[in-house]
């Protein structure tokens, strides 16, 4: 039975991917955007910057698995 709701949970295509990227990227730049407002200037940029990258790196993890089948 576990293994079954587990499989709901895995990411088997690239369209799932690409999914679950634009998901993690709306909700980077929405903490971007909270981060610019409690930190005015330069410090506040950096932190908005740095958001979007971690799901760059994510996202390009995220597609080597389904890319290689870990997925399976």
């Amino acid at each position: 039975m576990f293994h079954r709701v587990t499989r709901l949970f895995t990411i088997k295509t690239k369209f799932e991917a690409f999914v679950v990227i634009y998901g993690l990227g709306l909700g980077a730049v929405e903490r971007g955007l909270h981060y610019l407002h409690d930190y005015p200037g330069f410090g506040g940029k950096l932190l908005f910057a740095v958001c979007p990258i971690a799901v760059f790196m994510a996202g390009g993890r995220i597609l080597d698995s389904v890319e290689r089948g870990y997925g399976e």
